[in-house]
This record gives structure tokens, sequence and C-alpha cells, in this order.
């Protein structure tokens, strides 16, 4: 057993760059290559997959990424751990057995089911499931790598588990070594998304270097859970301790980060520079996970359709007022949302900054009203305000799909590791369980700073990372040391949060000091409505909704600046 396990991450959804494992194979030693190809959204769609073909439902791509990339892996050592199963393991463990026979390979294949509750629906009272999958912890994983795979594919398991499996099984952890699987845990969440824990999607991109194509993530773990962040030496994007408190505030809730295995907590995380781009995580500590396992359940709830208005010039609200009474009087006003977005600005000297978007939905249970006004709305073309057009022309009505999460006893769940030679090993449930007591309340590590302040966007001093959990916003905010941090705890309460983000004055939002990190972490309930492919939301995953809050004034004292 070596006394390092190093594991990349070559995916952090279903679409990521193709080329990735390819460049982490290629691109410098690794143990383990993971990929993470699922989300809610992910499920909902590879659900609909399955409803054309009950051969498919899982990640397609990755058999294209095998394809060119199997005889390597296998060449180098490296064991190959995804996800990419969605909601049919079974068959993408066979597909992969069909490809390494064309390519004349003999990797040994294995695969984690028990996720898919969809036949159990009615015993659990999940009434209209498409999909219903709960989130299973590592130890399949485990025993699969244990029992000598080259590949394990899986279907729901949480995003850390690719991290945590091969781990356990590496460093021979037990169910309760806590804190080493907690630290393994965190180093999952840190490379579970790619890029975006080497400079993607980070706040303070100005100050990075080279971002044509950051590097993929590499957690290098060590027997005790802790681990050091990196990638492979010459590649994009940085690796700092600032690029890894932002996936690591990225959707999250409290400090108690809940999973199957076990319970991690946030607020115990220490990160310190170990090198250039390269950054260690120690101290984190472990509690015993919850007696319930999260069930990612999509339904479907009718059909929806969209368009956008053009308006360009003079009289735009009046131009609004009458699209809107156009569409209504054809097609009805229930279920149709409009939002009226003011891109123009007067006397322009380009057409398009003179004009507005006017973003109009609709949602019904009838799917031939969502055709209707498709339509409608290509009937107007002559019949309007002047200037009319459409930015596309609407197409017919797609199903909707609705995301909430339900729970479900942990003992209830049929884990089962299918390994390489067929046998089907049952995974036990935790015996030991815990919920989480602790909350961290914001105590003044240094003085608040005073003295004369300046008006400017709070992101000149604080990074954000947002995103979204089903209905739910979730948004980070981070500093860059503890004077900055008395400041913005005193500063970002709940109430001002709603003042600068009056979309969130009505919600119901949680708050979450993480002083260690120097952040703080808020869930705003309901931003979204009923998740992501429900909501009419201009941004429906709260993907930018970081970079709106640090885009708002605020007054910041200078000596921080």
């Amino acid at each position: 057993m070596t006394s390092v396990l190093r594991i990349g991450n070559a995916s952090g959804f279903y679409g990521d760059r193709l080329a990735a494992v390819s460049e982490m194979l290629t691109g410098g030693p690794l143990d383990v290559l993971t990929g993470d190809y699922l989300a809610e959204l992910t499920m909902l769609i590879l659900g609909r997959d399955r409803m054309k073909d009950p051969n498919r439902g899982y990640a397609r791509t990755f058999l294209r990424q095998m394809e060119g990339n199997l005889g390597l892996a296998l060449d180098r050592g490296v064991k190959i751990v995804a996800n990419a199963g969605g909601l049919n393991p079974a068959g993408l463990a066979a597909a992969l057995g069909e490809l390494a026979d064309r390519l004349g390979l003999h990797p040994a294949i294995a695969h984690v089911e028990g996720d898919d509750l969809s036949t159990r629906a009615a015993e659990f009272g999940f009434t209209g499931a498409l999909t219903a999958n709960a989130y299973l912890g590592a130890w399949g994983i485990a025993e699969c790598l244990t029992a000598g795979a080259d590949i394990v594919v899986t279907g729901r398991v949480t995003d850390a588990a690719l991290v945590v499996g091969p781990a356990a099984a590496h460093f021979g952890w037990a169910r309760d070594d806590y804190d080493a699987l907690a630290g393994a845990v965190v180093a999952g969440h840190v490379i579970e998304c790619g890029a975006q824990a080497t400079g993607g999607n980070y706040a303070f991109f100005t100050e990075l270097a080279d971002l044509a194509a950051p590097g993929f993530p590499i957690a290098e773990l060590h027997a005790d859970g802790s681990s050091v962040i990196t990638k492979h030496p010459g590649t994009g994007g940085a690796v700092t301790r600032e690029t890894v408190t932002a996936q690591l505030l990225y959707e999250i809730g409290g400090p108690a980060y809940l999973g199957p295995d076990v319970t991690a907590r946030f607020d115990t995380i220490t990160l310190s520079d170990d090198g250039p781009d390269r950054v260690r995580i120690s101290g984190v500590r472990g509690a015993p996970p919850p007696a319930t396992l999260k069930v990612c359940l999509n339904t479907l709830d009718g059909f929806r359709n969209s368009t956008t208005f053009v308006l360009c010039g003079l009289d735009i609200e009046r131009k609004a007022a009458l699209a809107r009474h156009q569409v209504e009087r054809a097609v009805g006003a229930e279920g149709v949302t409009w939002t009226l977005a003011r891109t123009d600005h007067p006397d322009a000297d380009t057409e398009e900054t003179a004009s507005a978007l006017l973003h109009a939905t609709i949602k019904t249970p009838d799917a031939q009203r969502a055709k209707a006004f498709s339509r409608t709305c290509v009937e107007l073309a002559l019949a309007s305000y002047p200037g009319f057009t459409l930015t596309a022309p609407p197409a017919d009505g797609t199903p909707v799909g609705v995301y909430r999460p339900e729970f479900v006893p942990q003992a209830a769940v049929e884990h089962v590791a299918v390994l390489p030679g067929g046998e089907r090993r049952p995974v036990a449930a935790p015996t030991e369980f815990a919920e989480p007591t602790w909350a961290i309340e914001w105590a003044a590590g240094a003085e608040v700073p005073g003295g004369p302040t300046r008006r400017m966007p709070l992101g000149a001093v604080a990074g954000a990372r947002s995103g979204d959990k089903g209905g739910d916003a979730n948004l980070g905010v981070w500093v860059r040391d503890e004077a900055a941090y008395a400041w913005l705890a005193h500063e970002l309460t709940i109430e001002r949060l709603r003042q600068l983000l009056p979309e969130a004055k009505d919600l119901e939002i949680e708050r979450h000091p993480l002083p260690n990190l120097c952040a703080l972490n808020f869930v705003l309930h309901g931003l979204l409505g009923q998740g992501v492919a429900a909501s009419t939301r201009f941004d429906p995953q709260a993907k930018a909704l970081g970079e709106w809050l640090r885009s708002r004034t605020v007054e910041v004292p200078e000596v921080l600046l």
C-alpha cells in the first residue's frame, strides 16, 4: 500500500470536456480517475431517455471516452470510478464489456446498484415518480475495488463517494473511522466539479494568468484522511486556497455536511499552502451519519414553452403590454409568466443596445395549450407592436420535470456491489447514527474595522459562489483575512442580504458562519421555485446569484482596501 493515493477527476457534469479523460491519464501519475456525471437535472434527462428506450438511462459520452482511453488506463494501472451509470448502471457495465471485447481488452468491470427506488415508489409514498434514486455511500465502490475491479460504474451515489470509496479500499478504513472518512468527503467535494477547483467560475478570475483550459483537479489522499489538492504540471488555471474555498462553499448548507457514511464538519477544515498549485486540507472532523438517506425524486408536472420578444426603441413598456395582452387573449393568462429585461439604452448607437427583452413562459397541464402558445407568438409577426421580432421562434411544448428531496431509512435501501465475476455482494447499512447537534454563532475573532468607508461593489473585497439545490439557492461568500471577515460577518446579516437581493426579500433564509474559511454560507429557500427544470427564473440554477451580490454596492472600511 502506498502512503499517498492520487485521485483525479475528469468530469464535473454530463457534458463536461470530452478530452479531460485523456488529459488526466497522460498528464502525470494517477492511481484513480473519477467522473461525476449526475445532477438532479441529469437524472430527469436520463429518466426521459429511459422512457424512450429502457436500455438507456446512462451517460453515453462516458462510453465514447472509454473507447479512446480504456486501454491507456489499463496500461497505466489507473482505476476508473464513475457515476455514469445513472439510472442503468448494469446496462452501462454490460456496454463497457461489449466495448472492451471489441477493443480486445480484458478489464475487470464492476458496478454498484440499489439506489433506484422507482419500482418501490408506492412503498415509500413517492407519488408520480419518474425517477427515485437514493444517494448511496462509498462502501459498494470499496467492495468492488477490493475485489479487483479496474472499472466501477455506479448509479446515484453521493458525488464525494467517488473519492471516499477508493480511499477506504486503499487505506483499509473501518466504518467508524469518521475523521478519515470526513477528510475524504471534503477532498471529494473539492474535486467533484472538475475545473471549478482550479480557477473555473472563480470570482477573482482576473487574477489568474491562464484560464483558456483549466486543468482538472487531483486529490492526494493520506491514510488519516488529510489531502493535498493539486493539478497536473503545465495545465491551465490555478490551485490556491481561494479556488479551493470557493468550491468548498458550492452547494452546501450548514457546517454539518450530511452523507450516507459520515457527517463531515466543514467548520473544522483547515487550508494551508503546500507549494505552487498545492493546497493542503487537514483537521477535518467527522461524526456518524444520519439514519436516513436522501432520495432524488423527479416527477412530471405538465408542459412548458417559452419565447423572447425583442422590443426596440421607444414606448418599451407599452410594447410589452400590447404583446402580453395579445398572447393572453389567445391562450389565457393562467400559468403564463412575464419578465421585462430593460437592456435598452436611450439614444443608443446600435440596434441591440436600443432593445429590451420580454421573456414569456407558459406552464400548463395541457400539451395542446403549450403548443398553441408557440403558434400564437408566431402569428403576431405582422399584427403587433412596431419592430416586432423574436430572438427565435418558440418550439412545441416540452414536459416539465419537478425535483424534490425525500428521505428513507438507510436500512430500507438494498445497496449491492456487483463484482467483476458477477457475484452480488450486499453492502450493509451503517449501524451507528447521529444527528448533528452543533451550530456556529458568529463571534468576532478580530475587531470589526471602523474609520472612514468607501462605497463600492461588495466584490471588491469578497468572493462568492452560488448554485442550486432543488428549489433552494446556495450562496457562499468569503473574504481574504480575519479583519475582513469580522466586517463581513457584521455587515452581511440576513436582513442586509434581503436588501441587497430584493428578489429574496420574502424568502426564508439561513445564514451559516464558517470562520475557519473566513466565509458565510446562505441558503435561500424557494428562490428557484420547483427547481431548475421547472423554474421560470432568468437564472434557473442560481449560478450567477453570487456575482449579482458582488456587484451590489456597500460601505467598505478603507482599512480593508
